[in-house]
Protein backbone atom coordinates (compact mmCIF):
# COMPACT_ATOMS: atom_id res chain seq x y z
CA UNK A 1 0.00 0.00 0.00
CA UNK A 2 1.34 3.16 -0.99
CA UNK A 3 1.63 5.78 1.96
CA UNK A 4 -0.01 9.36 1.53
CA UNK A 5 -1.66 11.91 3.65
CA UNK A 6 -5.68 12.12 2.67
CA UNK A 7 -6.20 15.30 5.30
CA UNK A 8 -4.86 17.50 7.83
CA UNK A 9 -6.00 18.52 11.21
CA UNK A 10 -7.19 21.57 12.84
CA UNK A 11 -8.25 22.12 16.41
CA UNK A 12 -11.88 23.08 17.16
CA UNK A 13 -13.79 23.38 20.21
CA UNK A 14 -16.58 21.15 20.84
CA UNK A 15 -18.69 20.46 23.55
CA UNK A 16 -16.54 22.77 25.48
CA UNK A 17 -13.49 20.67 24.65
CA UNK A 18 -10.34 20.94 22.53
CA UNK A 19 -9.81 18.54 19.34
CA UNK A 20 -8.30 17.72 16.17
CA UNK A 21 -11.01 17.83 13.47
CA UNK A 22 -10.15 16.59 10.14
CA UNK A 23 -9.79 18.12 6.79
CA UNK A 24 -9.68 15.91 3.89
CA UNK A 25 -8.14 16.48 1.26
CA UNK A 26 -9.63 17.10 -2.45
CA UNK A 27 -10.26 14.25 -4.72
CA UNK A 28 -8.46 12.36 -6.02
CA UNK A 29 -5.94 10.72 -4.29
CA UNK A 30 -2.34 12.11 -4.72
CA UNK A 31 1.30 11.99 -3.34
CA UNK A 32 1.09 9.08 -4.80
CA UNK A 33 -2.55 8.28 -7.47
CA UNK A 34 -4.36 6.06 -6.59
CA UNK A 35 -2.96 2.56 -7.30
CA UNK A 36 -5.03 -0.09 -9.72
CA UNK A 37 -2.56 -2.46 -9.23
CA UNK A 38 -3.52 -6.39 -11.03
CA UNK A 39 -5.21 -7.21 -8.10
CA UNK A 40 -7.37 -4.02 -8.33
CA UNK A 41 -7.76 -4.19 -11.42
CA UNK A 42 -9.27 -7.72 -11.13
CA UNK A 43 -12.16 -6.45 -8.77
CA UNK A 44 -13.05 -3.97 -10.81
CA UNK A 45 -13.72 -6.47 -13.94
CA UNK A 46 -15.21 -8.32 -11.70
CA UNK A 47 -17.38 -6.00 -10.50
CA UNK A 48 -18.06 -4.63 -13.43
CA UNK A 49 -19.38 -7.69 -15.38
CA UNK A 50 -21.17 -8.17 -12.17
CA UNK A 51 -22.96 -5.05 -12.62
CA UNK A 52 -23.78 -5.46 -16.67
CA UNK A 53 -25.22 -8.86 -15.64
CA UNK A 54 -27.39 -7.10 -12.96
CA UNK A 55 -28.74 -4.81 -15.72
CA UNK A 56 -29.15 -7.18 -18.04
CA UNK A 57 -31.52 -8.94 -15.93
CA UNK A 58 -33.26 -5.83 -15.09
CA UNK A 59 -33.60 -5.36 -18.82
CA UNK A 60 -34.61 -9.01 -19.53
CA UNK A 61 -37.74 -9.73 -17.53
CA UNK A 62 -41.28 -8.29 -18.22
CA UNK A 63 -41.63 -5.85 -15.64
CA UNK A 64 -38.58 -3.54 -14.27
CA UNK A 65 -41.06 -1.76 -12.26
CA UNK A 66 -41.36 -5.40 -9.84
CA UNK A 67 -37.58 -5.41 -9.44
CA UNK A 68 -36.93 -1.32 -8.61
CA UNK A 69 -40.14 -1.48 -6.55
CA UNK A 70 -38.45 -5.04 -4.52
CA UNK A 71 -34.72 -3.57 -4.69
CA UNK A 72 -35.51 -0.07 -3.70
CA UNK A 73 -37.39 -1.35 -0.42
CA UNK A 74 -34.53 -3.55 0.18
CA UNK A 75 -31.68 -1.10 0.29
CA UNK A 76 -33.73 1.88 1.93
CA UNK A 77 -35.04 -0.91 4.95
CA UNK A 78 -30.97 -1.90 5.37
CA UNK A 79 -29.39 1.80 4.96
CA UNK A 80 -32.38 2.62 7.52
CA UNK A 81 -31.39 -0.32 9.58
CA UNK A 82 -27.03 1.05 9.75
CA UNK A 83 -28.43 3.54 11.23
CA UNK A 84 -30.67 2.68 14.01
CA UNK A 85 -34.29 2.20 12.52
CA UNK A 86 -36.29 -0.81 13.86
CA UNK A 87 -37.75 -1.68 11.24
CA UNK A 88 -38.11 -4.54 8.70
CA UNK A 89 -39.00 -4.98 5.16
CA UNK A 90 -41.99 -6.95 6.15
CA UNK A 91 -42.93 -3.97 8.17
CA UNK A 92 -42.38 -1.60 5.53
CA UNK A 93 -44.59 -3.57 3.52
CA UNK A 94 -47.00 -3.81 5.93
CA UNK A 95 -47.12 -0.34 6.45
CA UNK A 96 -47.75 0.80 2.80
CA UNK A 97 -50.62 -1.93 1.92
CA UNK A 98 -52.68 -0.12 5.11
CA UNK A 99 -55.26 2.28 4.02
CA UNK A 100 -54.46 4.43 7.10
CA UNK A 101 -51.49 2.87 9.02
CA UNK A 102 -50.82 3.72 12.58
CA UNK A 103 -48.14 6.17 13.14
CA UNK A 104 -44.99 4.19 13.31
CA UNK A 105 -41.55 6.43 13.42
CA UNK A 106 -39.33 3.53 12.41
CA UNK A 107 -41.02 3.22 8.66
CA UNK A 108 -42.05 6.43 8.42
CA UNK A 109 -37.86 7.01 8.52
CA UNK A 110 -37.83 4.24 5.57
CA UNK A 111 -40.41 5.73 3.47
CA UNK A 112 -38.56 9.07 3.95
CA UNK A 113 -35.92 7.37 2.16
CA UNK A 114 -38.22 6.32 -0.59
CA UNK A 115 -39.23 9.51 -0.90
CA UNK A 116 -35.54 11.56 -1.35
CA UNK A 117 -34.37 8.61 -3.77
CA UNK A 118 -37.86 9.09 -5.73
CA UNK A 119 -37.19 12.76 -5.81
CA UNK A 120 -33.37 12.89 -6.61
CA UNK A 121 -33.75 9.83 -9.29
CA UNK A 122 -36.59 12.10 -10.72
CA UNK A 123 -34.82 15.42 -10.92
CA UNK A 124 -31.80 13.47 -12.63
CA UNK A 125 -33.92 12.31 -15.34
CA UNK A 126 -36.38 15.70 -15.75
CA UNK A 127 -34.56 17.73 -18.63
CA UNK A 128 -34.65 20.77 -16.69
CA UNK A 129 -34.37 18.90 -12.95
CA UNK A 130 -31.32 18.97 -10.71
CA UNK A 131 -27.94 17.64 -11.79
CA UNK A 132 -25.98 15.24 -8.90
CA UNK A 133 -25.01 18.23 -6.29
CA UNK A 134 -25.19 19.71 -2.74
CA UNK A 135 -28.48 21.24 -3.71
CA UNK A 136 -29.79 17.93 -5.03
CA UNK A 137 -28.67 15.99 -1.97
CA UNK A 138 -29.85 18.97 0.75
CA UNK A 139 -33.32 18.45 -1.17
CA UNK A 140 -32.96 15.33 -0.70
CA UNK A 141 -31.67 15.34 3.32
CA UNK A 142 -35.03 17.45 3.56
CA UNK A 143 -37.24 14.85 2.58
CA UNK A 144 -35.40 12.34 4.45
CA UNK A 145 -35.61 14.35 7.87
CA UNK A 146 -38.91 15.10 7.39
CA UNK A 147 -41.81 14.97 9.91
CA UNK A 148 -39.41 12.14 12.30
CA UNK A 149 -37.76 12.34 14.47
CA UNK A 150 -34.13 14.34 14.64
CA UNK A 151 -36.31 16.06 11.87
CA UNK A 152 -35.18 19.35 14.18
CA UNK A 153 -31.89 18.85 13.18
CA UNK A 154 -31.51 21.02 9.94
CA UNK A 155 -33.00 19.26 7.36
CA UNK A 156 -32.02 19.86 3.97
CA UNK A 157 -29.25 22.09 5.15
CA UNK A 158 -25.68 22.28 5.63
CA UNK A 159 -24.53 22.06 9.42
CA UNK A 160 -23.68 25.14 11.33
CA UNK A 161 -21.96 23.39 14.28
CA UNK A 162 -19.76 20.90 14.94
CA UNK A 163 -20.48 17.58 15.02
CA UNK A 164 -18.43 14.01 16.01
CA UNK A 165 -18.90 10.62 15.61
CA UNK A 166 -18.76 7.57 18.32
CA UNK A 167 -17.87 8.10 21.56
CA UNK A 168 -19.75 9.90 24.84
CA UNK A 169 -18.15 13.36 24.11
CA UNK A 170 -16.26 14.74 21.82
CA UNK A 171 -13.02 14.17 23.36
CA UNK A 172 -13.40 10.65 23.09
CA UNK A 173 -15.17 10.39 19.47
CA UNK A 174 -14.06 7.79 17.02
CA UNK A 175 -14.04 10.58 14.46
CA UNK A 176 -14.61 14.43 14.25
CA UNK A 177 -14.92 16.24 10.88
CA UNK A 178 -14.10 19.23 9.89
CA UNK A 179 -15.47 22.53 11.08
CA UNK A 180 -18.70 24.03 9.57
CA UNK A 181 -17.01 27.11 8.48
CA UNK A 182 -14.71 24.87 6.00
CA UNK A 183 -17.93 22.93 4.51
CA UNK A 184 -18.65 25.12 1.61
CA UNK A 185 -14.82 24.52 0.02
CA UNK A 186 -15.01 21.07 0.49
CA UNK A 187 -18.50 20.04 -0.50
CA UNK A 188 -17.83 22.77 -3.71
CA UNK A 189 -14.59 20.71 -4.25
CA UNK A 190 -16.48 17.38 -3.79
CA UNK A 191 -19.67 18.80 -6.92
CA UNK A 192 -16.32 20.13 -9.16
CA UNK A 193 -14.93 16.15 -8.78
CA UNK A 194 -18.53 14.71 -9.90
CA UNK A 195 -18.46 16.61 -12.79
CA UNK A 196 -14.38 16.99 -14.24
CA UNK A 197 -13.32 14.32 -16.34
CA UNK A 198 -10.83 12.00 -14.70
CA UNK A 199 -8.89 8.98 -15.59
CA UNK A 200 -10.27 6.92 -13.08
CA UNK A 201 -13.12 4.53 -13.89
CA UNK A 202 -16.41 5.82 -12.73
CA UNK A 203 -16.77 2.34 -10.54
CA UNK A 204 -13.35 3.72 -8.77
CA UNK A 205 -14.79 7.46 -8.24
CA UNK A 206 -18.00 6.21 -7.20
CA UNK A 207 -16.22 4.77 -3.65
CA UNK A 208 -14.22 7.29 -3.50
CA UNK A 209 -16.78 10.02 -3.73
CA UNK A 210 -18.49 8.00 -1.05
CA UNK A 211 -15.88 7.92 1.50
CA UNK A 212 -14.81 12.03 0.42
CA UNK A 213 -18.44 12.59 1.92
CA UNK A 214 -18.79 10.36 4.85
CA UNK A 215 -15.30 12.14 5.73
CA UNK A 216 -16.65 15.56 5.38
CA UNK A 217 -20.26 14.44 6.95
CA UNK A 218 -22.41 17.27 6.19
CA UNK A 219 -25.21 17.15 7.81
CA UNK A 220 -25.91 17.10 11.92
CA UNK A 221 -27.76 13.77 11.23
CA UNK A 222 -28.68 11.58 8.08
CA UNK A 223 -25.32 11.48 6.57
CA UNK A 224 -24.92 7.82 6.65
CA UNK A 225 -28.29 7.64 4.22
CA UNK A 226 -27.45 10.01 2.13
CA UNK A 227 -24.03 8.91 1.46
CA UNK A 228 -25.15 5.49 0.56
CA UNK A 229 -27.82 7.60 -1.36
CA UNK A 230 -25.12 9.06 -3.32
CA UNK A 231 -24.09 5.84 -4.46
CA UNK A 232 -26.52 4.77 -5.86
CA UNK A 233 -27.15 8.01 -7.87
CA UNK A 234 -23.34 8.03 -9.18
CA UNK A 235 -24.29 4.22 -10.61
CA UNK A 236 -26.94 6.12 -12.38
CA UNK A 237 -25.07 8.80 -13.38
CA UNK A 238 -22.31 7.59 -15.16
CA UNK A 239 -24.82 4.64 -16.76
CA UNK A 240 -23.21 1.75 -14.85
CA UNK A 241 -27.26 0.59 -14.05
CA UNK A 242 -29.91 1.91 -15.60
CA UNK A 243 -32.36 1.49 -12.18
CA UNK A 244 -31.39 1.53 -8.33
CA UNK A 245 -31.34 -2.25 -8.72
CA UNK A 246 -27.76 -2.48 -5.98
CA UNK A 247 -29.10 -2.56 -3.01
CA UNK A 248 -25.28 -2.51 -1.22
CA UNK A 249 -26.21 -1.30 2.15
CA UNK A 250 -26.61 -4.87 2.49
CA UNK A 251 -22.67 -5.87 2.41
CA UNK A 252 -21.66 -2.91 4.40
CA UNK A 253 -24.46 -4.08 7.03
CA UNK A 254 -22.93 -7.71 6.74
CA UNK A 255 -19.16 -6.05 7.61
CA UNK A 256 -20.03 -3.14 9.51
CA UNK A 257 -17.00 -3.49 11.22
CA UNK A 258 -15.07 -4.19 8.48
CA UNK A 259 -16.90 -1.06 6.75
CA UNK A 260 -15.84 1.72 9.56
CA UNK A 261 -12.57 -0.08 9.70
CA UNK A 262 -11.95 0.37 5.98
CA UNK A 263 -13.20 4.19 6.19
CA UNK A 264 -10.87 4.94 9.25
CA UNK A 265 -7.55 3.52 7.19
CA UNK A 266 -8.35 5.81 4.94
CA UNK A 267 -8.24 8.92 7.38
CA UNK A 268 -5.44 7.51 9.34
CA UNK A 269 -3.01 5.82 7.23
CA UNK A 270 -4.46 6.87 3.22
CA UNK A 271 -5.56 3.42 2.28
CA UNK A 272 -7.65 4.26 -0.33
CA UNK A 273 -6.36 1.03 -1.83
CA UNK A 274 -7.74 -1.02 0.35
CA UNK A 275 -11.25 0.59 0.50
CA UNK A 276 -11.31 0.10 -2.84
CA UNK A 277 -11.07 -3.16 -2.47
CA UNK A 278 -13.39 -3.61 0.10
CA UNK A 279 -16.02 -1.39 -2.28
CA UNK A 280 -15.28 -3.33 -5.24
CA UNK A 281 -15.80 -6.44 -3.90
CA UNK A 282 -19.15 -5.40 -2.26
CA UNK A 283 -20.32 -4.30 -5.28
CA UNK A 284 -19.59 -7.74 -7.21
CA UNK A 285 -20.84 -9.50 -4.16
CA UNK A 286 -24.39 -8.28 -3.48
CA UNK A 287 -24.78 -7.52 -7.78
CA UNK A 288 -24.36 -11.69 -8.17
CA UNK A 289 -27.03 -11.81 -5.26
CA UNK A 290 -29.42 -9.21 -6.94
CA UNK A 291 -29.36 -11.40 -10.42
CA UNK A 292 -29.95 -14.39 -8.09
CA UNK A 293 -32.91 -12.76 -6.47
CA UNK A 294 -34.29 -11.35 -9.27
CA UNK A 295 -34.13 -14.88 -11.18
CA UNK A 296 -35.84 -16.25 -8.20
CA UNK A 297 -38.41 -14.03 -7.80
CA UNK A 298 -39.12 -14.12 -11.66
CA UNK A 299 -39.14 -17.96 -11.92
CA UNK A 300 -41.87 -17.85 -8.45
CA UNK A 301 -44.37 -15.28 -10.29
CA UNK A 302 -44.01 -17.23 -13.76
CA UNK A 303 -44.84 -21.22 -11.84
CA UNK A 304 -47.33 -19.21 -9.66
CA UNK A 305 -49.34 -17.51 -12.79
CA UNK A 306 -49.18 -20.88 -14.71
CA UNK A 307 -50.31 -22.44 -11.53
CA UNK A 308 -53.42 -20.32 -11.25
CA UNK A 309 -54.35 -20.18 -14.47
CA UNK A 310 -54.61 -24.58 -14.47
CA UNK A 311 -56.70 -23.82 -11.36
CA UNK A 312 -60.45 -24.45 -11.78
CA UNK A 313 -61.78 -21.90 -9.93
CA UNK A 314 -59.35 -19.06 -12.11
CA UNK A 315 -60.76 -15.83 -13.03
CA UNK A 316 -60.09 -12.93 -14.43
CA UNK A 317 -60.63 -10.45 -11.88
CA UNK A 318 -57.80 -12.95 -9.65
CA UNK A 319 -55.46 -12.81 -12.29
CA UNK A 320 -55.24 -9.67 -12.51
CA UNK A 321 -54.90 -9.33 -9.07
CA UNK A 322 -51.99 -11.53 -9.26
CA UNK A 323 -50.25 -9.27 -11.85
CA UNK A 324 -50.35 -6.77 -9.18
CA UNK A 325 -48.93 -8.54 -6.17
CA UNK A 326 -44.93 -8.49 -7.32
CA UNK A 327 -45.83 -4.34 -6.04
CA UNK A 328 -48.34 -5.21 -3.73
CA UNK A 329 -47.15 -8.22 -2.17
CA UNK A 330 -49.76 -7.47 1.40
CA UNK A 331 -52.95 -6.84 0.26
CA UNK A 332 -56.67 -5.93 1.85
CA UNK A 333 -60.06 -6.07 0.20
CA UNK A 334 -59.77 -2.47 0.24
CA UNK A 335 -56.41 -2.64 -1.72
CA UNK A 336 -57.54 -4.86 -3.95
CA UNK A 337 -60.85 -3.29 -5.10
CA UNK A 338 -58.49 0.04 -6.13
CA UNK A 339 -55.68 -2.60 -7.77
CA UNK A 340 -57.76 -4.03 -10.51
CA UNK A 341 -61.41 -1.55 -10.16
CA UNK A 342 -63.88 -3.79 -8.88
CA UNK A 343 -66.99 -4.05 -6.24
CA UNK A 344 -65.91 -5.66 -3.04
CA UNK A 345 -67.50 -8.97 -3.86
CA UNK A 346 -65.37 -9.08 -7.04
CA UNK A 347 -62.24 -8.47 -5.58
CA UNK A 348 -62.96 -10.80 -2.21
CA UNK A 349 -63.52 -13.34 -4.53
CA UNK A 350 -60.23 -12.83 -6.42
CA UNK A 351 -58.56 -12.90 -2.63
CA UNK A 352 -60.38 -15.89 -2.02
CA UNK A 353 -58.93 -17.99 -5.70
CA UNK A 354 -55.42 -16.58 -4.83
CA UNK A 355 -55.68 -18.40 -1.21
CA UNK A 356 -57.36 -21.29 -2.76
CA UNK A 357 -54.23 -21.64 -5.05
CA UNK A 358 -51.57 -21.24 -2.56
CA UNK A 359 -50.63 -17.89 -3.52
CA UNK A 360 -52.10 -15.51 -1.18
CA UNK A 361 -51.98 -16.19 2.88
CA UNK A 362 -53.90 -14.70 5.49
CA UNK A 363 -51.91 -13.16 7.98
CA UNK A 364 -54.20 -11.61 10.85
CA UNK A 365 -55.93 -14.55 11.63
CA UNK A 366 -59.29 -12.01 12.10
CA UNK A 367 -62.66 -11.89 10.54
CA UNK A 368 -62.52 -8.60 9.60
CA UNK A 369 -60.38 -6.20 8.17
CA UNK A 370 -57.79 -9.00 7.46
CA UNK A 371 -54.51 -8.78 5.50
CA UNK A 372 -53.41 -11.39 2.78
CA UNK A 373 -49.98 -11.57 1.83
CA UNK A 374 -47.68 -12.91 -1.21
CA UNK A 375 -45.78 -14.62 1.37
CA UNK A 376 -43.25 -16.64 -1.03
CA UNK A 377 -42.53 -14.01 -2.67
CA UNK A 378 -41.66 -12.03 0.56
CA UNK A 379 -39.54 -15.04 1.88
CA UNK A 380 -37.37 -14.30 -1.56
CA UNK A 381 -37.17 -10.65 -1.06
CA UNK A 382 -36.44 -10.44 2.96
CA UNK A 383 -33.09 -11.69 2.96
CA UNK A 384 -30.99 -9.72 5.07
CA UNK A 385 -33.36 -6.98 5.76
CA UNK A 386 -35.04 -8.70 9.15
CA UNK A 387 -33.72 -7.00 12.67
CA UNK A 388 -30.49 -9.26 14.19
CA UNK A 389 -33.35 -9.69 17.26
CA UNK A 390 -36.08 -11.39 15.04
CA UNK A 391 -33.50 -13.13 12.55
Amino acid sequence: MPTRETGQYESVTAGGEKVDAFIPFDLPPARPALLINDTLEHRLREAEQALVRLDLAGAMVPSLDWFIYAFVRKEAVISSQIEGTQASLIDLLAFEAEEHPAPNADVEEVTNYLEALAYARGQLAAKRGLPISMRLLNEAHKRLMRGVRDSNKQPGEIRRSQNWIGGSRPGNAAYVPPAPDKLPLLLGALEKYIHTDEKLPALVRTGLLHVQFETIHPYLDGNGRIGRLLIALLLEHWQLLRAPLLYLSLFFKRHREEYYRRLNRVRLAGDWEGWTDFFLDGVATIADEAVASARELFNLVGADRAQLLNAASASVSALRLFEQLPRHPIVTVVAAMKLIDASKPTATRAIEVLVEAGILVETTGKKRDRSFAYRAYMECLRVGTDLSHRE
